[in-house]
């Protein structure tokens, strides 16, 4: 995908790349050059871990939207993906 910058250095993700990333307006970025390559990376969520019941879950620090659907698919076939190469 192409996309250019606009003359006060502002860069159009495209939507189907932030859909993609799952990123949201507002969300904090990490932008660094390593080898002459631009990286964009979101920020980790700070959270806290907290029981419930026998669970431990984490919680985020801040107010958040809630996953979409495909974004916790996507992240269930990652993990689901890593354990079987082990």
């Amino acid at each position: 995908m192409v996309t250019t910058m606009d003359s006060a250095g502002r860069l159009v993700i495209p939507r189907e790349i932030r859909h993609e990333a799952a990123l949201e307006p507002g969300v904090p970025l990490d932008v660094r050059c390593r080898d002459g390559v631009v990286e964009i990376e979101p920020q980790p969520i700070a959270v806290t871990l907290k029981r419930k019941g026998r669970l431990l879950v984490a919680v985020p620090g801040t107010p958040m939207r809630p996953l979409r659907t495909a974004t916790v698919e996507r992240t269930r076939r990652d993990l689901a993906a890593r354990r079987g190469r082990r």
